[in-house]
């Protein structure tokens, strides 16, 4: 009889079921929230990796690397790692600035905001502005963008 590596156990609370339920139903593209509460929830029944992988479609390192995380960290073990790299360089203070002046402010002379019109009057690149237009769908220079009553 071959032997067989030790699982470790899967047991969830109530408020823990609830929340892998409800991250398992994350119908966005490519969610690995979900694919990751779908596999602790497979691993409940006492189900070996390869089975669960088998289920879902994913190799068994990556059953066994979020039933281990799962098991020491809980839920905060599913949440996506802060990464390496670079600290973000424009604060939430110059977000703010760009999407006011973008939404709520007209330029000097009365025209629409320009990318590079923005980015000089707040000293910074204009890829800076373009970026944060993208992230927050604006298109000033589109038509029909009106401006919003200040609040």
């Amino acid at each position: 009889m071959p032997l067989r590596s030790r699982l470790p156990f899967v047991v969830l609370g109530v408020e823990e079921r609830q929340q892998l339920l409800q991250w398992s139903l994350e119908y966005r593209a490519g969610c690995a929230l979900a694919l990751r509460a779908r596999i602790i929830l497979n691993c409940l029944d006492g189900r070996s990796n390869r089975e669960v992988a088998q289920r879902l479609g994913v190799t068994t390192q990556t059953v066994g690397k979020w039933r281990r995380r799962f098991v020491t960290a809980r839920l905060r073990g599913l949440l996506d790692q802060p990464r390496s790299g670079a600290p973000r360089s424009i604060s939430d203070a110059i977000v703010e600035s760009v999407l006011v002046k973008t939404l709520y402010e007209q330029p000097p002379d009365g025209a629409r905001w320009s990318s590079r019109r923005l980015a000089a009057a707040l000293g910074i690149s204009q890829r800076a502005v373009v970026r944060i237009w993208h992230t927050f769908n604006l298109r000033p220079s589109g038509v029909d963008m009106a401006l919003l009553p200040p609040e």
